[in-house]
């Protein structure tokens, strides 16, 4: 992970999120990835919501990369984390796991773009954002 401690959420796997022999369906892991995102921009203060209402801009996802280890299945408790790669002026990549007991089950990148709300176009992150990426 690139950053000393990366953020962490907790997630149950639930019978919804399981194929029929009892492991998680591979879609969901983007789910999961995604959820830890969210949080991450949260605990900072950055929620969705307010990056677009209030500073117009939104996150896209622009490239990811996925590399699955082992299969998490029905009932386990997930560790996933976020932490930031890189920066550039538009875009962050994070770099993330969901880890079972420890063990890495996934790794992913992940590299948003920052897009104005108004025509989705990229644009570079206002700078009362940036702060918060560094």
């Amino acid at each position: 992970m690139a950053e000393a401690a990366a953020f962490a959420i907790d997630i149950r796997v639930y019978y919804e999120d399981t194929d029929a022999t009892g492991v998680v369906y591979h879609a969901n892991y983007l789910r999961y990835f995604e959820r830890a995102r969210t949080e991450w921009l949260d605990s900072r203060g950055l929620g969705h919501r307010e990056m677009a209402e209030r500073h117009g801009v939104a996150f896209t996802l622009a490239d990811l990369s996925i590399h699955f280890r082992r299969p998490a299945r029905l009932d386990d408790r997930l560790a996933v984390t976020a932490a930031i790669a890189e920066r550039t002026p538009v875009r962050v990549v994070f770099e993330q796991e969901i880890t079972r007991d420890g063990r890495s089950l996934i790794q992913g990148q992940f590299t948003v773009a920052c897009v104005k709300v108004a025509d989705f176009r990229p644009c570079r992150l206002p700078e009362a954002l940036s702060k918060e990426f560094r």
